[in-house]
């Protein structure tokens, strides 16, 4: 890594492998502790109702590296929600970042001077199901986080390729052409 990391974003969707809202979308900023990163890394360090942020952990006393805040895109509202955020999701971000220093996406001699910000969001859906396949939402959150990394440390997207398929690719959520919203 010849430049410094400062400030880095991306975001990675994986599907569920069945209907069932254990869909992953990550969205995340890497950067240097000492940079805009790190100060946006402090300032989630307070909590606000709801909305719960922790440290991706792999298991207990085991804090993954580069520094990991986890923070939920929907506000928390039930224990169920605070298991599957602080169970099988915490575990897939830290391992995913952990996996990305061991294959070397992330540079190990910069794992103590680099965060990441990674919001993320689990469907109220999957959290109300007491039936919800952990072992997917695991999978999901695992496989997103780390395409999420990797996309965030090359740089993908280019510019280029946003121009090239600006006609060609859609937003799956809204349909530009009709007006129509998947919500």
């Amino acid at each position: 890594m010849s430049e410094p990391v400062w400030f880095r974003t991306a975001e990675a969707t994986v599907f569920a492998s069945e209907d069932q809202g254990t869909d992953a979308m990550p969205e995340i900023l890497i950067g240097r502790t000492k940079g805009p990163a790190g100060q946006a890394f402090a300032n989630l360090m307070g909590q606000t109702e709801g909305h719960t942020r922790m440290f991706a952990i792999r298991a207990t006393n085991q804090q993954v590296k580069p520094a990991t805040m986890i923070v939920p895109k929907v506000t928390i509202k039930s224990g169920s929600y605070v298991a599957l955020f602080g169970g099988p999701v915490q575990s897939a971000i830290a391992d995913a970042v952990l996996d990305s220093v061991i294959e070397g996406v992330i540079p190990k001699e910069h794992a103590d001077d680099l965060c990441i910000v990674a919001m993320i969001w689990i469907s109220p859906d999957a959290a109300a199901n007491p039936d919800v396949d952990r072992k997917d939402l695991y999978r999901t959150n695992y496989e997103a986080m780390k395409l999420a990394i990797k996309r965030a440390m090359s740089g993908s997207p280019t510019i280029d390729e946003l121009i090239a398929n600006r006609n060609k690719i859609h937003h799956e959520m809204y349909d530009p052409e009709t007006g129509e919203s998947a919500w």
